[in-house]
C-alpha cells in the first residue's frame, strides 16, 4: 500500500511540474487547452490547477473562447516584468521574470543566417508583446529590458564593438527601438557576462564573490565576477578569451587576428572536422551525437574542451577566482566535455595550492544569458528608481 501511495503521489507531482512547464513556455490557457496540450484529462488538470491555486502559484480568472466560457489559468506573478532576450548568430531567445526573479515563461525563434539588425529587432518588438498577451500581461508592467548579444559590448557607447562578430550589427543603434517602444530602461550586454549574472544570482554560483563563467557554445566567451560584481575591463572587453591567441599560423578570426581560440573551437571549425564523416552537423547536433555515444564527436567535444581548459587556465592564473562554472552548448555534452576541461585547467594551474579550483556546471548552461539580461534590467529599474 505504501508503495502504491508513493506512485501516486510520484505521478500527480509530475503532472503539477507538467502543467506548469506547459504555462511557462506557451503562456496564459484555458484549462481545457491545458488538457489537450498536456493529454491530462480536464478532471485532474481542474483538480491539480486548484491544488497550486490554493499555493498562490496559479491564478485563474473567467474569460470567452470560441464564444464559450472558460477559465483562463496564469503563473501568480509579482508586481512588476523584467524582459530578457539573446540574440546570436542564430537564435533569438526571450524570457519574462517578475520582480521576485520568478521565470514565467521563456521562447526561442530560430533567425536567418546573417539576419539584420532592423528585422532582428523588429521581430523581438513583435515577440515582446506577443509574450505579454500571452501571459496576460500588459506593457505597463514592463521594468525594464535587458538584452545579451554574442559580441564584445563597448561600455562606453553601447554598442557592439569588434565589427565582424556578429555580422550586419557593427555600430548598430540597438537600444533606443526598446527604449522609444516601452519607455523603461535598456541594458545592452555581452551574453557571456549575462550569463555571469544569472549564475551569480540563480545558479551554481549563488554567494561566491568571485567566480570566472566561461560561455562555450558557438564561440568561447567568459564573464567574471570579481567581489560581487562584473568585471568589464576599460572598454568592456575583459573576458574575450575567444580571441586569446592560441595558434601563430592558424586561421584568420572575425576579429581581424590570427590563430584566436575561436578559429579552433568555434561551432563552424568543429562542425567542419565532422563533414566527411557525418555530414552536415549543427553545433546541436554534435553535442547530441556525442551524448548519444558517437566516437567521432565524442572526441571533437573532448579536444574542444581540452583547448578551453587550457586558456581557461591563464585566465584563473591571472584573477584567481573561487570557482569555474561552465555553460554554453558544449556544456551540455556532459562528462564528454567537463571531463577534458577540468584535466586541461587542474594540470595548467599551480600544483600545490591550498585549495584547488572548483569547476561547476552551469545550473541555466544555454538559457543563462537571456535569464541574465533580464535580471540586469531589474536591477536597472531599480537603480533609475531609486535616482
Amino acid at each position: 500500500m505504501a508503495k502504491l501511495f508513493g506512485s501516486q503521489t510520484s505521478l500527480r507531482e509530475a503532472n503539477r511540474a507538467t502543467i506548469l512547464d506547459h504555462i511557462h513556455r506557451f503562456g496564459a490557457m484555458t484549462q481545457i487547452e491545458l488538457a489537450e496540450s498536456t493529454g491530462l484529462s480536464t478532471a485532474t488538470i481542474s483538480t491539480l490547477v486548484r491544488q497550486l491555486v490554493d499555493e498562490n502559484r496559479l491564478t485563474t480568472q473567467n474569460t470567452v473562447r470560441n464564444g464559450r466560457r472558460a477559465t483562463l489559468v496564469t503563473i501568480v506573478r509579482q508586481q512588476g516584468l523584467g524582459i530578457g532576450l539573446h540574440i546570436s548568430r542564430h537564435d533569438l531567445r526571450i524570457c519574462v521574470i517578475d520582480a521576485a526573479r520568478q521565470i514565467l515563461t521563456e521562447h526561442n525563434l530560430p533567425l536567418a543566417h546573417d539576419h539584420k539588425t532592423d528585422t532582428t529587432i523588429n521581430r523581438s518588438l513583435t515577440l515582446i508583446n506577443e509574450t505579454l498577451s500571452n501571459l496576460g500581461a500588459g506593457a505597463e508592467e514592463i521594468l525594464g529590458i535587458g538584452i545579451a548579444v554574442s559580441a564584445p559590448v563597448d561600455i562606453r557607447t553601447h554598442t557592439i564593438m569588434l565589427p565582424g562578430i556578429l555580422p550586419g550589427w557593427d555600430g548598430a543603434d540597438i537600444t533606443t527601438p526598446f527604449l522609444n517602444a516601452f519607455h523603461v530602461p535598456v541594458v545592452l550586454e555581452n551574453d557571456s557576462n549575462c550569463g555571469a549574472v544569472c549564475e551569480s544570482r540563480m545558479g551554481a554560483a549563488q554567494g561566491m564573490p568571485d567566480f570566472v563563467y566561461i560561455n562555450a557554445g558557438g564561440g568561447v566567451g567568459a564573464g567574471i565576477v570579481t567581489q560581487g560584481g562584473l568585471w568589464h575591463g576599460v572598454t568592456g572587453l575583459a573576458g574575450e578569451i575567444g580571441h586569446i591567441q592560441v595558434d601563430p599560423l592558424g586561421s584568420i578570426c572575425s576579429c581581424g587576428n590570427r590563430g584566436c581560440l575561436d578559429t579552433v573551437v568555434g561551432e563552424d571549425r568543429l562542425v567542419s572536422l565532422l563533414n566527411v564523416t557525418h555530414g552536415n552537423l549543427t553545433l546541436e547536433d554534435l553535442v547530441e551525437t556525442a551524448r548519444k555515444g558517437d566516437p567521432g564527436c565524442r572526441k571533437v567535444v573532448a579536444d574542444a574542451a581540452m583547448r578551453i581548459g587550457t586558456v581557461c587556465a591563464e585566465l584563473c592564473i591571472a584573477i584567481d577566482p573561487q570557482v569555474v562554472v561552465v555553460g554554453g552548448e558544449l556544456s551540455l555534452a556532459g562528462e564528454d566535455f567537463s571531463g577534458p576541461f577540468s584535466q586541461a585547467l587542474q594540470r595548467l594551474l599551480f600544483p600545490y595550492v591550498l585549495k584547488p579550483i572548483e569547476v561547476a556546471q552551469a545550473a541555466h548552461p544555454v538559457d543563462g544569458p537571456m535569464l541574465g539580461a533580464a535580471l540586469l534590467s531589474l536591477h536597472e529599474a531599480e537603480k533609475v528608481h531609486n535616482t
